[in-house]
């Protein structure tokens, strides 16, 4: 995932020291006991980059080499293994295709370890997790830094589709080298690969696998990110979205015992990871990003075996013999005895014209660095009263010229925690505009905006506006909820919510009360703020999803 960690440290030197451990020979032997011992030759390859397996190879008597390979030579080395160190990266937990190619340098024996009894492992040696947790995290973030990569992607920073791929990208953590298409290395790989700019964004691999207008779901496929079946054919739980309430009632569940799947349309965090500082989140008090803060969720989840899948949308949910069934985009189904529902909100939109077409290339619902950068040195307006709209504010200030909040309300301090009011009026690089909404977009893509005063009723333009950041709510995205009552505005009524005209007769079948959190139809429960009332904070939504699956301990009980 793309996050750091203080105990790993940003340093090179501090993350190849995390990346190179190696175990002594008691927790060597500990280890084993998972694993099958192999005789390995050297220059024999254990696997390639974009291989589906996902082994651990721990360095018995032999040296292993992983090779960034290059289709212009051998190679770059990348890192070796030696006697007790291991092979493998972040792929173990997320069962990504490989990135790397490891080859046999010195000859001797190989402790292989596959997939569920690496899990095993993770789960029963809480030392040895740690070490290989610190490990892979590090030389992921190493393998990201590294100036030579299999995959890269041709893009252009200006368009929605080249947006929505470095946004998947970056919350996936997954490593490559971005190429603007017209800069001299961009334009290269282009002709290079026999493609012209109607093909962007394209992915190019060290393979020579070319694939034109590449969408996240596409590449994602490619990387073997999207859902895989579990061991055992069905779940105990599935969850459906990975904002952190999602991402608590995965961890919680998968910690608990829990055969857990976990899917979002979108990508990991929700609207949280669009968030640019958190700061008033319990235990970080020096803050830290929406995305650093879910990334470390999902790393924690993989870690006890949660199945993750993203993007991967979800289109039905139906029950059948005793079972809940989870139908996707590709008509998978998977059946799965519980469901936690935790698929937060959708953006709303200003209703102008030429919005849509402007989405991702001057309208944007997220301030990340990314966005950011897309706006450096110009100036932005950002439309929103709450929180999320006042971080946004704050962090743009670094890179545009210049920032306006446009607030319809006559008070900022209304719907804003009092420190981020108290940072914006002490910012000189943000202008407050309250009583004011944005009433008309200008250009192709954006270049400026018509602000209108609600009291006057006084039109201004402002010639130059570079982004247009919007953090105006959300509606609940529960379009998919075949059969769950659902409250006039989309939300989800649960437990005592419910009146008994909206449980219908199935309940007095049962002879019992609604759960804490489930809804209308008994083993589906709902988390975060998806639900109705809930409260519109992150670590309420943490709080939801943790209690979420003490009820469905309670209701598998009663199975």
């Amino acid at each position: 995932m793309a996050t750091s960690f203080p105990e790993i440290g940003d340093r090179p030197d501090d993350l190849a020291t995390a990346a190179e451990v190696r175990l002594n020979d008691g927790q060597l032997a500990r280890a084993a006991q998972y694993a099958t011992c192999e005789e390995v030759r050297a220059g024999e390859v254990l696997y390639e980059v974009e291989d589906d397996s996902v082994d651990l190879f721990l360095c018995g008597t032999a040296t292993l080499e992983a090779i960034i390979p290059s289709s212009e030579g051998d190679g770059h080395l990348f890192m070796t293994h030696g006697p007790g160190q291991f092979a493998g990266e972040l792929n173990l937990l997320t069962g990504q295709r490989r990135g790397l190619t490891v080859r046999v340098a010195v000859g001797g024996t190989v402790h292989r370890v596959r997939p569920e009894a690496f899990r095993r492992l993770m789960a029963q040696e809480t030392e040895l997790s740690d070490l290989i947790l610190r490990a892979i995290l590090a030389r992921r973030r190493l393998l990201r830094q590294a100036t030579q990569q299999t995959l890269r992607i041709v893009g252009d920073a200006g368009s929605a589709e080249s947006l929505a791929m470095r946004t998947f990208l970056d919350r996936q953590g997954v490593p490559h080298q971005w190429l603007e298409a017209h800069s001299p290395q961009g334009a290269g790989a282009l002709d290079s690969a026999g493609l012209t700019t109607d093909d962007l964004p394209a992915a190019l691999t060290s393979h020579d696998r070319v694939t034109p207008r590449v969408t996240p779901g596409v590449l994602s496929q490619q990387l073997n990110l999207t859902y895989r079946r579990t061991g055992r054919g069905s779940a105990d739980l599935t969850v459906v979205g990975a904002g952190p309430a999602g991402l608590a009632a995965a961890v919680y569940g998968a910690s608990e015992g829990l055969e857990t799947v976990l899917l979002d349309g979108v990508a990991v965090g929700g609207q949280a990871a669009t968030s640019a500082r958190i700061e008033n989140y319990l235990g970080f008090p020096f803050g830290l990003s929406g995305a650093d803060l879910t990334a470390r969720a999902a790393v924690q989840a993989l870690k006890f075996g949660v199945h993750l899948a993203s993007p991967c949308g979800v289109t039905g949910l139906s029950t059948q013999d005793g079972h809940h069934v989870v139908t996707l985009m590709d008509g998978t189904r998977i059946s799965t005895r519980a469901v936690i529902v935790a698929t937060g909100a959708e953006y709303r939109a200003l209703p102008l014209d030429g919005w849509t077409e402007l989405t991702g290339c001057g309208i944007y619902y997220a301030a990340t660095d990314l966005e950011a950068q897309a706006v450096a040195g110009r100036p932005v307006a950002v439309v929103g009263g709450a929180n999320s709209a006042g971080q946004a504010a704050l962090h743009l200030s670094r890179y545009a010229s210049e920032v306006t909040l446009v607030v319809r309300g006559p008070d900022l301090g209304a719907r804003m925690s009092a420190y981020l009011v108290e940072r914006i009026m002490n910012e000189p690089r943000i202008t407050v505009r309250t009583r004011t909404q944005v009433s008309a977009l200008h250009g192709r893509p954006l270049e400026g905006v018509s602000l209108t005063t609600r009291a006057e009723g006084t039109v201004e333009r402002r010639a130059d506006c570079a982004g247009l950041f919007c953090f105006i709510g959300a509606r609940p995205a529960t379009a998919w909820l075949g059969g769950v009552h659902l409250d006039p505005d989309g939300f989800v009524p649960t437990d005592r919510q419910l009146s008994e005209q909206d449980r219908g007769p199935l309940w007095k079948a049962l002879g019992r009360e609604p759960l804490p959190y489930e809804t209308s139809v008994p083993g589906v429960f709902a988390a975060g703020d998806v639900r109705l009332a809930s409260m519109k904070r992150v670590a309420a939504a943490v709080g939801d999803g943790a209690s979420a699956v003490r009820s469905v301990h309670q209701y598998l009980a009663t199975l």
